[in-house]
């Protein structure tokens, strides 16, 4: 329960006897401190209310506030009640030891009842529980054992026992021969006659106890093992979210919500802290604003404002401008917008993080009543309602889907979040039709057999269906892993971390029953589908390799090496082009080129103004990206045969240089040897193959020459104006 408060003592035997163990088993000590590790380790993690206390018996030393005139001795109060934490497992993992005295478990039990009744006196307590891990073999003083039964009812103290054995071992007419087990330590030679003692009593007691079958309650070691392997999950207390579900303006129900799935991260995240001290204050943090330049000079952090970029620009955005742009709206609300058909939903269409269940206001009869009529009336004609759907006022509004959910003992709305206009993806795959890959009837038949003998559901005896693999029930693997490495480098520091349990991945495996019913299927399939091993073959040449000659190629094939084109998942998402963008202008100046809705001329110019942007900001990821469409330009114009846009444009750009101070860019430029279109390009060309090549060169020559600026032989924006 939610909010409720536990103290629990764990009671452990650490006595001579414990250690005691048969050739290759573990000694009834260490399957008795695997316990009371991984309960601790569920109770520290699951970061609940639990309040823990350790009591040792069987100790060299005595410790308790009862030690007196002798009695109750060996026993040590290790810890007193408190949340557990981190330190308790290293203190579980170093100082609980096997020690050579024995101790009579009636008189620990009697320290561990005073040890709760003194330390929750004028607390409140919903549970105060006593777990007693033994292996019975030690003489009991069974004079106070009424008197100990009539305390723990008193006190509403509850008793659970942990044996190596299970209760059933000690059954009439069973032999020692009969109740050897050697799953179990300590019973191989059967049980001796302080263990047979000791059962007795500790059936007598559990019986004796207000407990529905209190023989329950006595575990042993090992099922406990199993049980508290994996890592309890983190509890969280409902919250409900009231609201008014409204349908248009008259009609308004109360209702509350409450999360039914939603994605869970651990509650404990990442600090940093110092390597050596251990200590979060000891890491200082400084954070500098530098300017992007060569010096890196320093900001003041009120002199910077939040920029948003859009294209090749950096729009400013102030606090105040941030706050005016976020979507306001009136509040929290749920307000059904209209209805449509189950059918129509999809499931793959699903959003969101999580499910909310929407019940009737408890208290509002009329509520219950109305919202009632609204799921029956949902459920039958099988529709849900669209809701528009917000938190609170500061979040943003939702759009989703209300299903009817009808259940024996209860009845509720279960709110999906559905997807808006942009979140939606509209891919085009190829046709997996091929008819060189067509499967024969045999071939689909033998995959339909395997379908049918990996189903996970089947039918039990009762003709109805059960799951065989049950995922709502399954860990989360990630979460049991961090926490597993997370304590071992608590109380292990500095060793490798340990490998993945055996329990978590067979958790994850396929189901047995599953394995074993499609062993044949796979091996049809593997007759039906086999494989065989392809030699690449060696490319033959042509005859204009071998005689030096090429071929003439039919138009057609020119035709289709024209059309070919790398099939682009991107470019069929992002939709068609219609100009020239900022954010990759060269791939757009393509495709605009490809389509033909423009003139050749027009596109160039959204291009060349494209590339006047991007060299404005003076910087090398500019530049490159400035020279992408050049290079794209020089591309096109050749490929079209028209190089009076491409020539003109690249004259003015190298007259501009000097003055613009773009001789980085230019330098880049050069590098990548872009000259002009000459006349052996393109025949209609008026620049000479000298001329282009000499076009790049003979600029760093005139630089190295004349040290004057070179003249600007027209202002770009007036090219621009008559392209």
């Amino acid at each position: 329960m939610a909010g409720s408060k536990t103290a629990v003592v764990l009671c452990m035997d650490v006595g001579l006897t414990m250690s005691n163990s048969a050739p290759g088993e573990e000694s009834s000590f260490e399957l008795a401190k695997k316990v009371i590790q991984k309960f601790v380790q569920r109770q520290v993690f699951s970061e609940t209310k639990i309040e823990l206390a350790l009591v040792l018996f069987g100790t060299d030393s005595t410790d308790n506030p009862l030690s007196q005139d002798g009695q109750y001795q060996n026993i040590r109060v290790h810890r007193h009640l408190r949340i557990p934490d981190c330190e308790l497992l290293i203190e579980i993992e170093n100082q609980v030891q096997p020690e050579s005295k024995e101790g009579d478990w009636l008189d620990a039990l009697v320290v561990c009842m005073d040890l709760l009744h003194t330390e929750t006196k004028g607390k409140k307590y919903d549970c105060l529980n006593i777990a007693l891990l033994t292996d019975l073999n030690t003489q009991t003083n069974e004079e106070s054992l009424e008197v100990i039964i009539n305390n723990l009812t008193q006190s509403g103290i509850t008793m659970q026992f942990f044996l190596p054995f299970p209760v059933e071992e000690d059954k009439e007419g069973q032999g020692d021969s009969e109740r050897r087990d050697p799953g179990h330590p300590g019973t191989g030679k059967g049980l001796s006659r302080e263990q047979k003692k000791n059962m007795e009593l500790v059936k007598e007691m559990m019986l004796s106890l207000d407990v529905e079958d209190g023989l329950d309650e006595i575990h042993t070691f090992r099922n406990a093992i199993e049980e508290l392997c994996m890592f309890k999950r983190v509890e969280r207390r409902p919250v409900a979210w009231p609201c008014q579900l409204t349908i248009g303006s008259s009609l308004s129900i109360r209702i509350v919500g409450y999360k039914a799935v939603t994605d869970e991260k651990p509650k404990k995240m990442w600090i940093t802290v110092d390597a050596q001290s251990h200590q979060k204050d000891d890491v200082k943090r400084e954070t500098v604003y530098c300017l992007d330049d060569d010096n890196e000079t320093e900001v003041q952090k009120d002199d910077i404002i939040q920029g948003f970029r859009y294209g090749s620009d950096i729009v400013p955005f102030s606090k105040v401008d941030q706050e005016q742009m976020k979507y306001k709206h009136d509040g929290k609300c749920f307000a059904v917008l209209g209805f449509t058909k189950q059918s129509a939903i999809h499931r793959h269409q699903f959003m969101g993080s999580q499910i909310l269940k929407i019940f009737a206001a408890r208290d509002d009869e009329h509520a219950g009543v109305a919202l009632s009529a609204l799921i029956r009336a949902l459920n039958e004609l099988q529709m849900v309602a669209i809701v528009r759907y917000a938190y609170n006022r500061t979040s943003n509004p939702q759009v989703g889907a209300a299903f009817p959910c009808i259940k024996q003992d209860s009845e509720c709305l279960m709110y999906v979040q559905l997807p808006f206009m942009e979140d939606l993806r509209h891919f085009t795959f190829p046709s997996l039709e091929n008819k060189k890959f067509t499967p024969s009837d045999a071939q689909l038949s033998a995959v339909d057999s395997l379908i049918d003998s990996m189903m996970l559901v089947e039918e039990d005896e009762n003709g109805e269906q059960r799951d065989l693999f049950k995922p709502h029930r399954i860990p989360n693997p990630a979460f049991q892993r961090h926490f597993q490495c997370l304590h071992h480098r608590a109380v292990s520091p500095g060793t490798p971390l340990p490998p993945i349990e055996p329990w978590l991945k067979a958790a994850l495996d396929r189901p047995e029953v599953i394995t074993e019913r499609c062993q044949d299927p796979l091996d049809v399939l593997k007759r039906k589908f086999p494989l065989t091993e392809v030699e690449k073959k060696k490319k033959l040449k042509t005859s204009a390799q071998i005689f030096g000659k090429e071929s003439e190629e039919s138009e057609a094939k020119k035709v289709k090496e024209d059309e070919a084109e790398e099939y682009n998942l991107a470019n069929i998402a992002e939709g068609s082009v219609t100009s020239v963008g900022s954010v990759d202008p060269a791939r757009d100046f393509r495709a605009l080129i490809k389509q033909k809705i423009l003139p050749f001329g027009e596109v160039c110019q959204q291009l060349t103004h494209r590339i006047e942007q991007l060299l404005s900001n003076k910087n090398t990821q500019y530049y490159m990206k400035s020279i992408t469409c050049i290079q794209a330009f020089r591309e096109q114009s050749v490929k079209l045969a028209n190089a009076e846009h491409y020539n003109s444009y690249l004259q003015s750009l190298k007259g501009s240089i000097p003055n613009r101070g773009l001789e980085v860019f230019w330098e880049l430029l050069v590098q990548d040897g872009l000259t002009l279109i000459s006349k052996d390009e393109v025949e209609g060309s008026t620049v000479s193959k000298a001329e282009a090549n000499q076009f790049l060169v003979a600029e760093e020559q005139k630089e190295e020459a004349a040290p004057a600026p070179v003249e600007d032989t027209g202002d770009v924006d007036d090219l621009l104006d008559m392209m």
